[in-house]
C-alpha cells in the first residue's frame, strides 16, 4: 500500500456524493487499495455502514467527516458575516477521537446550524483529542485565504490550528483536479507548510466512483439546487476528476511532492478505531429497595399471572418460568421493566394502548405484564418467534398508542430517564424508482408529460426497481428502446436510484440510553427535533435500546367512541375485555359492511370477508394474514376447506393439530416452526432459525436443513431426530419440507396478525352495536381529509344516521352525537380555530346556551372570535336553529358585532354587569333586523362546501341523481375503492358530477393545464385537463358546473385514482338525448350466499325479449357469462328493481358505456 484516499464523499453527502459506500469500497478493493476514509459533508450518517462493509471487503476503514467551521462563533447567524463557512477534514485516530468527532458533529447541528451544520474553534479546541485534521479542499480556510492573496491570514489561521492539534496532527492538504486555480493554490500551500514545519498530505476530493460518473453527479447537484442542466446560473463542478483514482494516478499527480503521498499511508496506519457491536447498553430501571431487577420482574409477572390465568393447572406456569429465565439469561430484564413502566403510565393516565404488535404478543410474560393483550396460549403463539435464546438479538416490542396522546408517553420517558438519554431516530428518504425518474426528468429539463408517462409505467410494488420494471412492463421497454431521450432519462435515473435524498424523523422510533445518547451516536436537528444520525437498524447493531412509540389513529377512534357511549348512554365499555363471540359483529363483517373497520375496509378485503364469512377471531387473524401478495393464492383452498372440512387432507396425521385452525393450510410462521419442531425434532429456537433461513431463501442453508429435517443430525451437542426417526416416511417428509420452503417467505407472523385482529374486532363491534358513536369518532379522526369525511358520511347515511349541520349551541369542537344523529363540530368550519371553539364552549358552560344572535355577539365580543370566523359560522348554518335566515345575518353581522364590541368597551369596571344585561337581550330578533329573501338552495349548498369542505343540508346533484347514475360507468367511490379490480391504468370511464374546485398550472411551454375536482354523490376525483382540452372546454370547466365527463383513468396503489379528460358536456344535454341501450348492460352478481336466489332471478328475466344485454357474474367460480338474448331486458321494464330487491342493489348495476 503506497497511497490511501483520505477525502471521500459517499452518497450520504446528500445530493452531492454520487457513489454508494458499496461501490466506493468495491472500487478501492478492485484497485488493490487496503485502506480508505469516509468524510461526508458535516455528518456521520454512513460511518457504521462504511466501517462494517469496508472490513468485510478487507479494507481498513478510517472514520472521519468534512466539517464546516463557522466564520466567527457557531452561535453567530448573521447572513452578511456568517453565510459562508470553511471546510476542515477531521479523522478519528482512536476511540477517543471517534467519540470526540461524534460530539463535534452533533454540536454542529444542534448549536451551530446556519445553512449548514457548523462548529467553531472553541469546540474544536475542546474536543480535539484523538483527532487528526487536514486543511481540506479549495473551501478550506487556508485555501480561501491563499486564493485571495492573503498569505499572512492563512499563516495566522494555520498557527491557530497548530495550537489546537500540534504539528503531528495537523496536515496541509493539497489536491489536483486539473483546475487552473489549484496550481497557484498548491504552490502557496506547499510554501506555507514548509515555512511552518507542517507535513503535506495529498488527497482527491472524491464525489463519485469513476470518471464517467461525473455526469450523474452533475444531475444530482441540479436536483439538490432545483436547477436543470441547461441553467447557466448554477453551481457546477469545474472538473471531472473527483473520482476514486488509483495509486498510480495519484503518485503521478504529486510526483514533485512524494512525501504528500507517503503521509496518506502514515495517517492511515495511525487511525485505529474499534467499534463494538452486540454489547447491550440498556438503561437501568430503578426498582424498589431490597429487590433486584429480576426479583421485581418476577413479582410483577406473578401478579399479572394470577389475574390472567386463575385456573392454570401448571402448564402455563412452566412456560412463564421458562420465559423469565430466558429473559434473565439474555440480559433483557431491565428492557421488560422499562416497557412495562411506560405502558403502565399510559394506562393509568387514560391513554389508549393497543393489544400488541409484532412477535411480542407471543410472550406470556408480556401478556402478564399487560404489555400485550392477546393470550398467547389461547391463540398458539410462540415465545421463540419473539425472543430466541439461540439467536441473540434485541427483542422488539412495538407499541401502538392513541395517536393524539402518543407524545405524552414519550414526554414521560424523557422525564423518567432524562432528556439527554432519550432521543428520536433519523430516517432517510431515498430516490425510489418513480421518484428517481421524476427528479432526473426535471434536472434534465425533459417535458413533464413525457416524464410523467415514463414514471407511471413503473409498477407500484414493494422493492420495485427501474431495471425490474423494464423487464416486466413491455410498454416501458418499448419506450426505452424507441426514444433516445427516454433512454437517457431512464439510464440516468438508474444510476441515481436508491440514493439517500433527505433526512426526516422516524414516525415512532426512540432510543433510550444509560448515558447521554451523544456518547453512543452523533445527533442532529430535524425541524427542531433532535434525532440520531444513525438509523434504527444501526442503533440496534450497536446494542442500544430502540423503542417504537407508534401512534395509531384507530385507537383514538375507539377511545372517542367509548367516550361518546359513556356520555350519551351512561354505559361504561371495557374494550380490553370484550368477548370475541358476538354473532352480530361477524355477520356485519361477513356482509362486507366494513367501512371504517381496522384492516378490513379495502375493496378487496371486503370481498374476501364476504367469501370467508368469519365466525371467530381465528378467522379474522387468518384473513389479515392471507390477504397479501403470495398467500392470496391459498385463499380459494382456505375458503373451500372452511366451508367443507371433510375436504381437508393432511399429508401426515402429525400436521392435523397444527393446521386444523387454518383448515389444513400453512398460513403462519409459527406453524412452520411447530412443524419443524414436532416433525423434525428441532428445538423451537433452532426452528425459528430455519424459518428465517427459509424466508430469506438461503439455498445452501436450506439444502443442509432439508437433510436434517428428514434424517436428523447431531451438531454442537444438539440432537435433531429427523422426521424419519419420528415415523414419517422419507417422501412425505421431503414433500412437507418443500411445501414449507415455498410458503415460508409469505407466511405471516401470527402474533402480529392476532393483535391487529383484536383491534379489527373492537372497531367492528363498536360499529355494529354503537354505530352513531362509532361514526362520530371515525369522522373526527379524518376531519382534515375531506374525501374520507365525504365517504364515511355517505356510509353513515346508509346506516340510517342523520348528519346534522354545525350548531352554535349544540356543536362541540369535533363531530358529536346528537340523539340518533351526528352533528358537525365547529372546528370543521374554516377560519374558526380551536381557540375560538374553546371560548364558545366555555361561555356556554358558564352562562348557558346563546339565546339569540345578538346575545351571542355580545357575549363573545372582545374575545378571539373575529368577523371572518363569524361570517363562516353563519354561512355554514351554525345559527339556523335560531330561526334566522342566513341571508339576513350576512347583511347585519358586522354591525351587530361592532355594536357589541362598542358596548363592551363602554361598560367600565364597577358599573352594571355587562353579561347580566346582555343575557336579557332575548327579544325576537326579526324586529331588529331587515328582512330579505333567503339564499336559494344552490347558494346555500355552495356556502357549506366553501366553509366546511362538503355539502351538509343536501347535494347539488340530488335533483339529477338518476341522470348521474345512468350516465356514469361507476360511482367515484367504486373507482377509488376498486373493490373488484375492474379499473386499471387507461380504463375508459364516464362520470357525471359537479365541479367543486379548479386549479390552473402553467406548463413549460407556457400553456394552461387545469386540475378539476369532480364530485358525485359518493366522493370526488381529480380530473387532469391538458391544454388542448382547456382551450376547447374552458367555459364548461368552471366551479358549480354540473357536467358529464369521459376519459381514461390513472390508477396507482399509493394515490387516489385520477381521470384524464377526453370530452365533457353539460349533464342537461345528456338528459335530452335518447337513451342508447346498445351501449348499456345490466350486470348481476352472484355469491355463494345469494346463489339460492339464482333461479328466481332467471325466472324474472325469462322471455324479457329486450335490447339491453344482461351479464351474469359468478364470484365463487370467477366466471362471467352473457345471458341469452331472450333474457335481455327493456328500458324502464322494472326488472332491474325486482332483482335488486332479491340480491341487494350493490349486486345489480345498470351501466352505460
Amino acid at each position: 500500500m503506497s497511497f490511501v484516499h483520505l477525502h471521500t464523499h459517499t452518497a450520504y453527502s446528500l445530493l452531492d456524493g454520487e457513489g454508494t459506500i458499496e461501490k466506493l469500497v468495491d472500487r478501492a478493493k478492485e484497485l488493490g487499495q487496503t485502506a480508505m476514509a469516509i468524510t461526508d459533508h458535516g455528518n456521520m450518517y454512513g460511518v457504521i455502514d462504511f466501517y462494517e462493509y469496508a472490513r468485510k471487503q478487507g479494507i481498513k476503514p478510517i472514520l472521519g467527516c468534512e466539517v464546516y467551521v463557522a466564520a466567527r462563533s457557531r452561535f453567530d447567524k448573521v447572513h452578511e458575516y456568517d453565510a459562508q463557512s470553511c471546510h476542515l477534514i477531521l479523522l478519528a485516530e482512536n476511540d477517543v477521537g471517534y467519540h470526540n468527532l461524534m460530539k463535534l458533529v452533533s454540536i454542529g447541528f444542534i448549536d451551530g446550524y446556519y445553512y449548514r451544520p457548523r462548529i467553531d474553534m472553541e469546540v474544536l479546541r475542546q474536543y480535539q483529542e484523538g483527532i487528526i485534521a487536514l486543511s481540506a479542499c479549495m473551501a478550506g480556510v487556508l485555501s480561501r485565504n491563499i486564493l485571495a492573496d492573503n498569505y499572512e491570514e492563512a499563516k495566522r489561521r494555520a498557527l491557530e490550528f497548530i495550537d489546537i492539534f500540534g504539528r503531528d496532527r495537523y496536515f496541509v492538504e493539497i489536491q489536483d483536479h486539473g483546475i487552473l486555480e489549484q496550481k497557484k493554490l498548491n504552490r502557496g500551500l506547499i510554501a506555507l507548510a514548509r515555512e511552518l514545519g507542517l507535513q503535506l498530505v495529498a488527497t482527491n476530493d472524491i464525489h463519485y466512483v469513476r470518471q464517467e460518473d461525473a455526469v450523474y453527479q452533475d444531475v444530482l447537484m441540479c436536483i439538490q439546487m432545483g436547477k436543470t442542466v441547461d441553467d447557466e446560473d448554477r453551481m457546477k463542478m469545474s472538473s471531472d476528476q473527483l473520482y476514486l483514482k488509483s495509486e498510480e494516478e495519484m503518485e503521478e499527480l504529486f510526483s514533485a511532492v512524494p512525501e504528500a503521498i507517503d503521509n496518506t499511508v502514515k495517517i492511515a496506519e495511525r487511525c485505529n478505531v474499534e467499534i463494538e457491536f452486540g454489547k447491550l447498553h440498556l438503561p437501568k430501571f430503578t426498582v424498589p429497595d431490597g429487590l433486584t431487577s429480576y426479583d421485581y420482574l418476577c413479582q410483577l409477572t406473578d401478579q399479572g399471572f394470577l389475574e390472567r390465568y386463575p385456573e392454570d393447572d401448571g402448564t402455563v406456569r412452566r412456560r412463564l418460568v421458562y420465559e423469565l429465565e430466558t429473559i434473565k439469561n439474555m440480559g433483557y430484564v431491565d428492557y421488560f421493566l422499562i416497557v412495562w413502566d411506560f405502558i403502565r403510565y399510559a394506562r393509568e393516565n387514560g391513554i389508549m394502548v393497543g393489544p400488541g404488535r409484532g412477535s411480542a404478543a407471543g410472550s406470556v410474560v408480556s401478556y402478564c405484564l399487560h404489555i400485550t393483550n392477546v393470550d398467547p396460549i389461547r391463540y398458539g403463539l410462540i415465545f421463540e418467534r419473539f425472543l430466541n435464546p439461540e439467536r441473540v438479538s434485541m427483542p422488539d416490542i412495538d407499541i401502538d398508542f392513541c395517536y393524539e396522546r402518543r407524545g405524552e408517553v414519550i414526554d414521560y420517558v424523557n422525564r423518567k430517564y432524562g432528556e439527554e438519554q432519550v432521543c428520536q431516530i433519523v430516517t432517510f428518504g431515498t430516490m425510489a424508482a418513480r421518484l428517481a425518474v421524476r427528479d432526473v426528468g426535471r434536472a434534465l429539463n425533459i417535458p413533464y408529460g413525457m416524464v410523467d408517462q415514463v414514471a407511471k409505467q413503473i409498477p407500484m410494488e414493494l422493492k420495485m426497481t427501474i431495471e425490474k420494471a423494464l423487464q416486466v412492463n413491455y410498454k416501458l421497454r418499448e419506450m426505452y428502446d424507441s426514444d433516445e431521450k427516454i433512454r437517457h432519462l431512464i439510464d440516468t435515473a438508474k444510476e441515481l436510484e436508491g440514493l439517500p435524498r433527505h433526512t426526516s424523523t422516524h414516525a415512532a422510533g426512540v432510543v433510550i440510553t444509560r448515558e447521554p445518547v451523544q456518547n453512543y451516536v452523533p445527533l442532529q436537528k430535524n425541524d427542531d427535533v433532535i434525532t440520531t444520525q444513525f438509523t434504527m437498524t444501526t442503533i440496534e447493531r450497536l446494542g442500544l435500546l430502540k423503542m417504537d412509540f407508534l401512534g395509531l389513529r384507530t385507537l383514538t377512534v375507539i377511545r372517542d367512541a367509548v367516550d361518546h357511549v359513556r356520555l350519551q348512554r351512561g354505559v361504561i365499555l371495557d374494550m380490553d375485555h370484550l368477548s370475541f363471540d358476538d354473532q352480530a359483529t361477524y355477520e356485519m363483517i361477513s356482509a362486507g359492511d366494513t367501512d371504517g373497520v381496522f384492516q378490513l375496509e379495502s375493496g378487496g378485503m371486503k370481498q374476501f370477508m364476504k367469501e370467508l364469512r368469519p365466525a371467530s377471531l381465528e378467522d379474522i387473524i387468518a384473513g389479515i394474514s392471507l390477504y397479501r401478495p403470495g398467500p392470496m393464492d391459498s385463499i380459494p383452498l382456505y375458503i373451500a376447506n372452511k366451508n367443507n372440512v371433510s375436504n381437508i387432507q393432511y399429508k401426515h396425521p402429525m400436521l392435523e393439530h397444527i393446521l386444523d385452525v387454518t383448515y389444513g393450510c400453512i398460513v403462519y410462521q409459527e406453524q412452520v416452526m411447530q412443524i419443524v419442531r414436532e416433525m423434525g425434532g428441532y428445538s423451537l429456537g433452532r426452528a425459528d432459525l430455519v424459518r428465517r433461513a427459509m424466508s430469506k431463501k438461503k439455498a445452501d442453508v436450506m439444502a443442509k436443513e432439508r437433510q436434517n429435517f428428514i434424517y436428523g443430525t447431531e451438531e454442537d451437542g444438539q440432537i435433531v431426530d429427523g422426521a424419519v426417526k419420528r415415523g414419517v416416511d422419507e417422501k412425505t417428509a421431503a414433500s412437507i419440507f418443500d411445501e414449507m420452503m415455498d410458503f415460508a417467505s409469505y407466511a405471516f407472523n401470527k402474533s402480529h396478525a392476532a393483535a391487529y385482529a383484536v383491534v379489527a374486532y373492537q372497531t367492528a363491534w363498536l360499529k355494529c352495536h354503537y354505530p352513531v358513536e362509532f361514526f362520530a369518532a371515525l369522522l373526527t379522526s379524518c376531519i382534515e381529509h375531506t374525501d374520507k369525511v365525504t365517504k364515511y358520511i355517505a356510509v353513515a347515511k346508509k346506516h340510517g344516521i342523520v348528519i346534522l349541520p354545525p350548531d352554535i349551541n349544540k356543536s362541540g369542537r369535533q363531530f358529536s352525537v346528537d340523539g340518533r344523529g351526528i352533528r358537525f363540530g365547529l372546528a370543521a368550519v374554516k377560519n374558526v380555530g380551536g381557540a375560538v371553539v374553546d371560548e364558545i364552549e366555555a361561555e356556554r358552560k358558564e352562562n348557558g346556551d346563546f339565546l339569540s344572535f345578538r346575545n351571542f355577539c355580545g357575549r363573545m365580543a372582545g374575545r378571539k372570535l373575529n368577523k371572518r370566523a363569524l361570517e363562516n359560522l353563519i354561512r355554514s348554518g351554525a345559527f339556523d336553529s335560531m330561526g334566522l335566515k342566513r341571508a339576513v345575518l350576512i347583511q347585519v353581522f358586522e354591525k351587530v358585532m361592532d355594536d357589541a364590541v362598542s358596548q363592551m368597551k363602554s361598560v367600565m369596571p364597577g358599573q352594571i354587569d355587562m353579561f347580566g344585561m346582555l343575557l336579557e337581550q332575548t327579544g325576537p330578533e326579526e324586529d331588529h333586523f331587515p328582512d330579505c329573501e333567503e339564499f336559494d338552495k344552490r347558494d346555500i349548498l355552495a356556502m357549506e362546501k366553501e366553509c366546511v369542505g362538503m355539502y351538509i343540508s343536501g347535494h347539488p346533484l340530488d335533483s339529477c341523481k338518476k341522470q348521474v347514475e345512468q350516465f356514469s360507468t361507476a360511482s367515484v367511490r367504486e373507482i377509488q375503492e376498486n373493490e373488484e379490480q375492474r379499473f386499471n391504468i387507461d380504463t375508459k370511464v364516464k362520470l357525471a358530477g359537479i365541479i367543486t374546485n379548479t386549479r390552473n398550472q402553467i406548463t413549460r411551454r407556457g400553456e394552461i393545464m387545469r386540475y378539476v375536482e369532480l364530485e358525485d354523490l359518493t366522493g370526488s376525483i381529480e380530473v387532469l385537463v391538458f391544454p388542448a382540452m382547456v382551450r376547447k372546454f374552458d367555459a364548461l370547466l368552471q366551479v358549480d358546473q354540473i357536467v358529464a365527463m369521459e376519459g381514461n383513468l390513472d390508477i396507482a396503489e399509493d394515490a387516489p385514482a385520477k381521470l384524464r379528460l377526453e370530452a365533457v358536456r353539460p349533464l342537461s344535454e345528456v338528459k335530452k338525448e335518447k337513451w342508447n341501450p346498445s351501449s348499456t348492460k345490466l350486470y348481476i352478481r352472484f355469491y355463494k350466499e345469494n346463489a339460492d336466489k339464482e333461479k328466481e332471478v332467471l325466472n324474472i328475466l325469462k322471455a324479457s325479449g329486450g335490447s339491453i344485454p344482461v351479464i351474469l357474474r359468478y364470484e365463487d367460480r370467477k366466471e362471467t357469462l352473457m345471458a341469452p338474448k331472450s333474457m335481455w331486458i327493456s328500458e324502464n321494464s322494472g326488472k332491474e328493481e325486482q332483482i335488486a330487491k332479491l340480491l341487494g342493489s350493490e349486486n345489480v348495476k345498470l351501466v352505460q358505456r
